[in-house]
């Protein structure tokens, strides 16, 4: 098979490294859209460095057009955090038949937050052959990371998972969703207020498509399937992270004041029917000096089992991880298909067109 031709949606901080991964992974990028004036028009080489490649930035308007015309085997979208702000990115690779893998958080488990658009997307993938999911550092490291060790356990009574990543890395989308840079009044009426719902406040929401869940929402719906187990409820809880002094956010482009959200914690509980219980909470914050990534889960039962990672490089991971499921994405059925339902992430040795089997 040829290379893989991959299009690029969305050409800020993390496709710098989505990019050059895919040509480092055998295959080469076709067409990249973005809606930043300071890049649109010019070479993708002015992201990711090196001789220019001969692709320029379009604007995301175009992206219909372009898609249609070169009909590329994939498209990774590293663009917005929740699946309202990214339908559109994703609706244009599936109406051109264009398979889609996106660093959206939402979008590793979007049917327990965000059914109606997941639904729109499934219908029209289906509809044109192709394939549209979600990956990222948290397919591997809150998901089939903590999944394998499972099966290492002969019982499980409770999960426990806390991540925390400084969101200065990933781009202002992701750094204003977390509350970074609000004052705490603006931050309880912005972001926290949205958990204070009864159940069936909150399924309201998610039936109104409105819902705003955090990282940990969908990651614990993922984990839950993944493991064969069966939902009975789910909270979420959104606190926020203050500093005792000022710290200067760069993605933000602003000084927060000391005492206002630098970003938040959100804790998600899920109860099921098997008795198991998955808490996970998840760091999002601007770091103070010397604070550094964690990524700490503990499976309680027979026997008690830990894993921590310190310092993980998660925007290299959540762009390796992208990549190297491209393959798996490819080769799944045609609809909106949830990584659990794929195969356990692998490190791609040869192209990537030779793992793919159609």
């Amino acid at each position: 098979m040829s290379k893989l031709r991959i299009a690029q949606y969305g050409c800020g901080k993390m496709s710098k490294y989505s990019m050059r991964y895919v040509y480092e992974k055998g295959a080469e990028i076709v067409a990249a859209f973005d809606v930043n004036p300071a890049v649109i028009g010019r070479d993708i080489s002015a992201i990711i460095g090196g001789p220019e490649r001969g692709v320029v930035m379009h604007h995301a308007d175009e992206a219909d057009k372009v898609l249609a015309a070169l009909k590329p085997d994939a498209c990774i979208i590293t663009t917005m955090s929740l699946m309202r702000d990214i339908v559109d990115a994703l609706m244009v690779c599936a109406r051109n038949g264009v398979n889609a893998i996106t660093t959206n958080e939402e979008a590793i488990f979007p049917m327990n937050s965000s059914p109606a658009i997941t639904c729109e997307v499934d219908a029209m993938a289906k509809k044109t052959g192709c394939t549209v999911c979600g990956s990222g550092y948290q397919d591997v490291f809150w998901g089939n990371l903590i999944a394998t060790l499972a099966g290492a356990m002969h019982t499980i009574n409770k999960i426990k998972g806390s991540s925390s990543y400084n969101v200065e890395d990933y781009g202002i989308a992701l750094a204003k969703v977390h509350g970074a840079g609000l004052d705490l009044t603006t931050f309880e009426k912005e972001i926290a207020s949205a958990d204070a719902i009864s159940p069936a406040e909150r399924q309201q929401l998610i039936e109104r498509g409105e819902f705003l869940p955090s990282y940990m929402w969908n990651v614990n719906g993922w984990l839950a399937e993944r493991l064969g187990l069966t939902v009975k409820s789910q909270v979420q809880k959104c606190v926020p992270q203050t500093h005792s002094a000022e710290l200067r956010s760069e993605t933000l482009g602003m000084t927060i004041p000391a005492g206002h959200a630098t970003g938040m914690s959100a804790v998600v509980t899920t109860e099921t029917a098997e008795g198991i219980v998955i808490e996970s909470e998840c760091v999002g914050k601007v770091y103070a000096p010397g604070e550094v990534d964690r990524n700490d889960w503990t499976l309680m039962g027979e026997p008690d089992t830990q894993v921590v990672i310190t310092r993980p490089a998660t925007v290299e991971l959540t762009c390796a991880t992208i990549v190297n499921r491209i393959p798996d994405l490819i080769n799944a059925a045609p609809g909106y298909v949830t990584t659990d339902l794929m195969p356990v992430n692998s490190y791609r040795v040869k192209p990537l067109d030779h793992y793919v089997l159609k």
